[in-house]
């Protein structure tokens, strides 16, 4: 079951082999009538960089980003669910060694911390293996 994701943006920048696209990342709330009264509504515009050696796109066409929802998955799983499963069981195996608890969560935050740090070292793997590619709409 291979579903796709989808994105609209707008191309940015591009370079030999590289287009730089601005998707703009809205909340649920972002299409109510009453969103400009409204202090909960958020957009966040992230810039996402493309492989293409496709020559017919040019600065500020408009383009849909899609990619495999696996691969969404896999990078939430590696961005909160292993550091949350890293926290409990630092806290849990700390609980039963050390007494305080500000040096326990202290001490789990840091676990993390260094999770991320070893995380940033496989960063050219994970983009090889989280790929959007890009299409005309």
């Amino acid at each position: 079951m291979n579903q796709i994701i989808e994105h609209k943006g707008i191309i940015q920048n591009i370079q030999v082999n590289q287009i730089d696209v601005l998707i703009s990342q809205q909340s649920a709330c972002s299409e109510c009538h009453a969103k400009s009264v409204c202090t909960v509504a958020d957009k966040v515009e992230k810039i996402i960089e493309v492989e293409s050696i496709d020559s017919s796109f040019k600065v500020g066409d408009e383009v849909i980003l899609f990619g495999q929802q696996s691969i969404g998955l896999q990078a939430v799983f590696l961005s909160f669910v292993i550091p949350l499963v890293l926290i409990l069981i630092t806290l849990i195996v700390l609980k039963s060694v050390i007494t305080n608890e500000v040096v326990s969560a202290a001490i789990a935050l840091l676990v993390v911390v260094l999770y991320y740090i070893v995380l940033s070292f496989f960063n050219p793997r994970l983009k090889n293996k989280f790929k959007f590619e890009i299409k005309k709409p």
